[in-house]
C-alpha cells in the first residue's frame, strides 16, 4: 500500500471510529461519577452525574449535578442542571459524587457537599416528584460523619441502606424510613473487608449476591482502579474478589461509577478523561456491559471506543424546561408558570410576557464551543407572537412564533454556544409586541456534528 493510500485508510478509519463511537457516552458536557437507574413503570434508562467545569485544573469548583435519559442507548436527553450549590443552604462547596433513588413514590438525589463554616463533608438528600428534577434539598443525613461519595441502595423488601467512603475507608448503615438519619445499631465499618478501597462504593445485586464495587489504590498509587467484593447481605460481611477495571489509556486520576440492569443486560457506567484529551479534572462518562463467568465473578472490563457496541454514535439533545427557573440555573422575570393548555412537558409552561423585558432565562452547560440546533416548544392560540432571543447577552434576532392553539416545536436553525455556562433568554419583543396568550414550554439544543447539515 503506497503512502497516499495508507494515509487515506487511516483517515477513513478515524472517521468510522468517530461515527460509531459509544464511549464517551456524553460528548457535549464534562460529567463524572455516573449513577444509573431504571425507575418503576418507566422504559427509560436514567443517569445522574456530577459536572466538571471546562478548563478546570481541580475538583474544588464542582458545584452542580446533571440528569440524562435514553430509551435506546444511542439518543440521550440532557435534562440540564438538577441541583446546585446555590440551592443548598447548609453547604459551601464540593458538589462531588452522588446517587439517586426511587422511594415511596418520590425521587431522591443523594449527594455530598461540604458544610458551610465547618468544611466537613455531609451526605445531602433532595427530593422531586419527577425523575428529571429539579430537586429540592431536604437537609443532610444525621449520623454520617464525613459523608463523601454516598450510594443509596433500596433492597427488594424496601429497606434503604446508605454506603459512603473516602480516603481509604468505607462505611454502611441502614437508614430510617425518612432517609434523614441512620440506625446507629446497624453502622458497620467495611474497610477491612475491601482490599485497596479508597472511596465511591456502589451496590448492585446479581443472582442473589450483593456486589459492592469501588475505586481503589494499590497501594495509594494513582490512578484508581475499580475493585469489587461480594456478600450474602447488604451490610456484609463482604468477600474481596479483585479488580475488574484496571489501568487504561486516557483514564482520569479518579474513577467512580455504578451498575444497572437495562433491557436484560448489566451495564457498568464509570468515567475517564477521554473527552478532554487526558485532563483528569474534566472527565466524561463511559459505559460497558458487565459479564460474569460461570462462578458469578465479574469478567474484567477493557474500556474501548465501541462501548455498548451499537452501530451508531451517541447523540445528546439538551431539553431544558422553561418553568424550572432558578432551580435549574435560570430565571423567571415577571412571568408566571401556568398549566391550562394541555400537552405541555414537565410541570408546566411560562406565560404572561406582558411588559417590555419580561423574560425567562434558561441555563445550558457545554464542554466546548459548538453549534447546536435551536428548537422551541410553544403555543400561541391568539395569533402570531414575536419574541427576542439572546444567548449570553448577544441578540441573535427577533423570532416569530406562528399562531398555534396547541404546543408545537419550531426549529430556528443553528446557534453557537461557548464552553461552560450559556444563558438563553427569551423575552417580549420591543419592536413588535405580541398580543394575546403566549406559552413557552421548553427549549431543545441538538448537537450538530461537523459532517451534518448546518442549516434547516
Amino acid at each position: 500500500m503506497n503512502n497516499k493510500k495508507t494515509i487515506s485508510f487511516l483517515i477513513f478509519s478515524l472517521l468510522v471510529i468517530a461515527a460509531y463511537a459509544q464511549n464517551p457516552v456524553f460528548t457535549h458536557v464534562f460529567t463524572a461519577d455516573p449513577s444509573p437507574h431504571v425507575w418503576p413503570n418507566d422504559d427509560r434508562l436514567w443517569v445522574y452525574t456530577s459536572h466538571d467545569e471546562p478548563g478546570s485544573n481541580n475538583h474544588y469548583g464542582m458545584t452542580g449535578y446533571h440528569c440524562f435519559s435514553t430509551t435506546d442507548l444511542v439518543n440521550w436527553t440532557d435534562h440540564g442542571r438538577i441541583l446546585h450549590l446555590e440551592n443548598v443552604d447548609w453547604a459551601e462547596s464540593h458538589a462531588w459524587a452522588l446517587d439517586a433513588a426511587y422511594y415511596r413514590g418520590k425521587y431522591y438525589l443523594i449527594y455530598c457537599m461540604k458544610e458551610a463554616g465547618i468544611g466537613l463533608f455531609r451526605t445531602g438528600i433532595a427530593r422531586s416528584d419527577v425523575p428529571e428534577g429539579p430537586f429540592t434539598d431536604l437537609g443532610y443525613v444525621k449520623g454520617v460523619e464525613f459523608g463523601q461519595d454516598p450510594a443509596l441502595y433500596i433492597d427488594e423488601d424496601g429497606t434503604p441502606y446508605l454506603f459512603w467512603g473516602h480516603d481509604r475507608k468505607c462505611f454502611a448503615a441502614e437508614l430510617n424510613a425518612d432517609l434523614m438519619s441512620i440506625k446507629p445499631e446497624t453502622y458497620v465499618d467495611l474497610t477491612p473487608q475491601l482490599t485497596h478501597v479508597f472511596e465511591g462504593p456502589w451496590v448492585h445485586k446479581y443472582k442473589g449476591k450483593y456486589f459492592l464495587t469501588y475505586p481503589g489504590l494499590t497501594p495509594r498509587r494513582w490512578p484508581e482502579k475499580m475493585f469489587y467484593a461480594v456478600a450474602d447481605k447488604p451490610l456484609g460481611p463482604y468477600e474481596f474478589k479483585g479488580c475488574f477495571i484496571d489501568d487504561f489509556e486516557g483514564q482520569s486520576g479518579t474513577n467512580h461509577g455504578g451498575t444497572v440492569t437495562y433491557k436484560g443486560k448489566d451495564i457498568m457506567f464509570y468515567h475517564s478523561a477521554w473527552l478532554s484529551g487526558g485532563l483528569s479534572e474534566t472527565r466524561c462518562v463511559m459505559a460497558d456491559y458487565i459479564n460474569y463467568d460461570e462462578e458469578g465473578n465479574i469478567i474484567p472490563i477493557v474500556p474501548s471506543k465501541a462501548g455498548l457496541g451499537n452501530a451508531k454514535r451517541t447523540k445528546t439533545t439538551l431539553k431544558l424546561e422553561a418553568e424550572n427557573g432558578f432551580a435549574a440555573g435560570g430565571e423567571l422575570y415577571n412571568v408566571n408558570v401556568d398549566t391550562w393548555i394541555e400537552g405541555y412537558s414537565g410541570k408546566g409552561y411560562i406565560t404572561n410576557f406582558d411588559n417590555p423585558y419580561d423574560h425567562v432565562s434558561i441555563l445550558a452547560q457545554v464542554a466546548k464551543p459548538a453549534k447546536y440546533r435551536f428548537i422551541v416548544s410553544y403555543a400561541s392560540p391568539d395569533g402570531d407572537s414575536n419574541h427576542d432571543v439572546l444567548i449570553n447577552s448577544r441578540q441573535y434576532r427577533e423570532f416569530k412564533f406562528p399562531q398555534s392553539e396547541t404546543f408545537r416545536e419550531i426549529d430556528f436553525g443553528i446557534v453557537e454556544l461557548k464552553a461552560g455556562d450559556n444563558l438563553v433568554r427569551i423575552l417580549r419583543s420591543n419592536w413588535k409586541p405580541s398580543e394575546g396568550y403566549f406559552a413557552l414550554d421548553y427549549i431543545k439544543l441538538e448537537q450538530v456534528f461537523e459532517n451534518e447539515e448546518l442549516t434547516k
